[in-house]
């Protein structure tokens, strides 16, 4: 998968699926189940770290969660988000954290948060050579903010604003968009005005792809905090507590190991090395 593919398909109107993903084993399956786009996203501080919100996440952290990712797969783009506050001082600053993140990451390109004010950083990363995918609408990184994990676009002020954001994330040179919590209608008139993809979480069902994080698509979370925009495709979360629950059930009992689990070594060996009959006893 390539950028320019990623436009393509906007353009003959086939949809893009999009998954995050933090290591080599989750990285694996979304590529075996045929996902075209993977984002290494900060939102493992919520789902991985136990954290209260993304804005802990270094870029470090970042860098090693991506390298897990880019091991795993060879087939889907794999992006990574930028984390908070290491693209929004000097352009040299940022493009120096950007390169850190696609040199030692290896990912093929970088997701940054907001809107006109980020604009001039898109452009000079693009220019750099390196693919931007921008993000508007509820931004995790400015959540404190906004005030709130708030749906966006709700009244003409912010409608236009968005709007505004997203034609200058376009003319700043990024290749895709992601529309978080944004109203359906809003969502709509910002995917038929852009040439580039929608990706929307959230955001309905008019955007170019959607995204989901792969800890909410699969219950793969205790407590599990269900969210409206979100379908359960699969409860894993289940599957692996009971899972543990009976291997601890079967060590208690002393069920576990049993004889196929067992290695044995041969008579006379064990004889000569710890005593006992050519039983083995």
């Amino acid at each position: 998968m390539s950028t320019t593919k990623l436009k393509k398909m906007k353009a003959d109107g086939v949809p893009i699926s999009v998954i995050t993903a933090y290591d080599y084993p989750s990285a694996k399956l979304a590529e075996e189940a045929g996902v075209d786009v993977i984002l290494v996203g900060d939102s493992l501080g919520n789902v991985v770290q136990g954290q209260q919100s993304t804005l802990p996440v270094t870029l470090d952290e970042m860098i090693y969660h991506t390298k897990m990712v880019t091991r795993a797969v060879s087939s889907p783009l794999v992006v990574a988000d930028m984390p908070f506050m290491t693209y929004h001082g000097s352009a040299d600053r940022s493009l120096e954290a950007i390169g850190r993140l696609m040199r030692e990451g290896l990912c093929k390109a970088v997701k940054m948060e907001g809107g006109t004010e980020i604009a001039h950083t898109v452009e000079a990363t693009v220019k750099a050579g390196v693919p931007v995918m921008g993000h508007i609408g509820l931004t995790p990184q400015s959540v404190y903010q906004i005030g709130g994990y708030k749906v966006q676009g709700k009244n003409s002020e912010q409608s236009k604003k968005l709007l505004d954001d997203a034609k200058a994330l376009e003319q700043a040179g990024a290749f895709a968009i992601v529309l978080e919590l944004v109203t359906d209608e809003l969502a709509e008139q910002i995917t038929k005005r852009l040439s580039i993809p929608t990706i929307g979480i959230g955001a309905g069902p008019h955007c170019d792809g959607q995204v989901l994080v792969f800890h909410d698509l699969l219950q793969y979370s205790s407590p599990l905090y269900p969210k409206k925009f979100v379908k359960t495709y699969a409860n894993i979360g289940d599957s692996i507590r009971n899972g543990i629950a009976e291997y601890v059930k079967d060590v208690k009992n002393r069920s576990f190991p049993a004889e196929e689990h067992t290695f044995h070594a041969e008579l006379e060996i064990a004889g000569h090395l710890y005593g006992g009959d050519t039983n083995g006893k």
